[in-house]
């Protein structure tokens, strides 16, 4: 089966996205097509538009999605016609040395790929897809090992959700930081995924949950996520950081930027011997300085949180059904619903700090 379809493309770097007509190839063995039903507009998809990642071009963004499956190649036994399915944009493949010591989101094959080509064509051209998916269309086609079935009463803009911002955020309080109850957390940018790692944190227990965004507008968002205090960002961000927790520093800081300033505004914001935690995936250039005595003197522990350091297979199941029994409320981090033409303006509303996540419907 040959299908044509609308995607949103940047053809060359430097041009903005922009609606194209696209070819689908034939699913082969393991392969699984699905129609895209919602996509969230993520800062990574906004990386690969201004710069900050120089992935190959012609390039169909967008990678945080959920569908339903509606063909199924030759051997394919986790996913069947009809299913709903959160799109993986770093499947595990089960057999590099990263999945057999149990790291998955290490995976050899995914890690670190910032787009590949998938069989679509553009006038008769292959093109590129963001992380291996491509979700700004109205179809894609992945290997099966890139789709997770989710029950089918979870809405797709909930559990388009799942595959990025939500599983990303709660993995880096849950498996990366390892956060304990009564513990203080300060959370530096509250986008989609920052917002998620305030609820993961109130939902872990911290005593303290400290919200920090340069955008005021952020302040409702950050109490609707569990945010027990709210800091616009300054040079005096340490300082006011350190009034609010006994003059000691957080226990945790959590980075959802990327960006050498705000890690280095993570890193003085902790405590003596607290955890920084980064999760902002930022530019190769923009390099951070710690001098070899400060980092030996602050006994800080200072990690990245890669996809929440998840097993997407187990943990976005989980997350499924937090959603459905209550103990997982979402509903805050949606802040608009777009369609496909109207992700470049989300792109400039993300640059500006606006919102949350916006999420496209198709």
């Amino acid at each position: 089966m040959t299908d044509y379809m609308t995607g949103l493309v940047v053809r060359e770097p430097g041009t903005p996205a922009a609606l194209a007509e696209l070819k689908l190839p034939e699913i082969g063995p393991g392969q699984v097509r699905v129609r895209v039903r919602a996509a969230g507009v993520c800062h990574s998809d906004l990386s690969m538009v201004n710069g900050t990642l120089a992935p190959p071009h012609p390039l169909v963004l967008g990678h945080e999605a959920a569908g339903e499956v509606v063909e199924v190649g030759e051997h394919v036994t986790r996913a069947a016609v009809g299913d709903h399915v959160v799109l993986n944009w770093q499947p595990a493949c089960r057999a590099c040395w990263f999945c057999e010591h149990g790291q998955p989101w290490l995976c050899s094959t995914s890690h670190g790929v910032a787009a590949m080509q998938s069989g679509i064509t553009l006038n008769g051209e292959p093109v590129h897809v963001t992380l291996g998916v491509g979700a700004f269309a109205e179809q894609v086609v992945v290997p099966e090992n890139a789709v997770i079935p989710v029950p089918r009463q979870l809405g797709f803009d909930l559990a388009a959700l799942l595959g990025c911002a939500v599983l990303t955020g709660t993995g880096a309080v849950r498996n990366t930081a390892q956060v304990e109850p009564g513990e203080s957390v300060v959370v530096v940018g509250l986008g989609g995924v920052g917002l998620s790692v305030v609820s993961a944190a109130r939902a872990a227990g911290a005593g303290q949950v400290i919200a920090v965004d340069v955008s005021e507008a952020k302040k409702g968002l950050a109490e609707a996520a569990g945010a027990t205090d709210f800091v616009v960002s300054s040079d005096n961000l340490s300082k006011e950081i350190r009034s609010r927790t006994n003059r000691l520093g957080a226990d945790h800081t959590i980075e959802c930027v990327g960006r050498a300033s705000t890690i280095r505004a993570a890193w003085r914001a902790t405590r003596t011997g607290g955890q920084v935690t980064v999760v902002g995936m930022g530019a190769a250039d923009d390099m951070v300085q710690f001098s070899a005595l400060e980092i030996f003197s602050s006994a800080r522990i200072l990690r990245a949180s890669v996809y929440g350091q998840a097993d997407t297979d187990l943990e976005v199941p989980a997350l499924a059904r937090d959603v459905l029994d209550g103990k997982l409320n979402l509903d805050h981090l949606i802040t608009d619903r777009i369609g496909l033409a109207d992700v470049p303006a989300a792109f400039d509303r993300m640059a500006r700090g606006e919102g949350a996540r916006s999420v496209v419907s198709l």
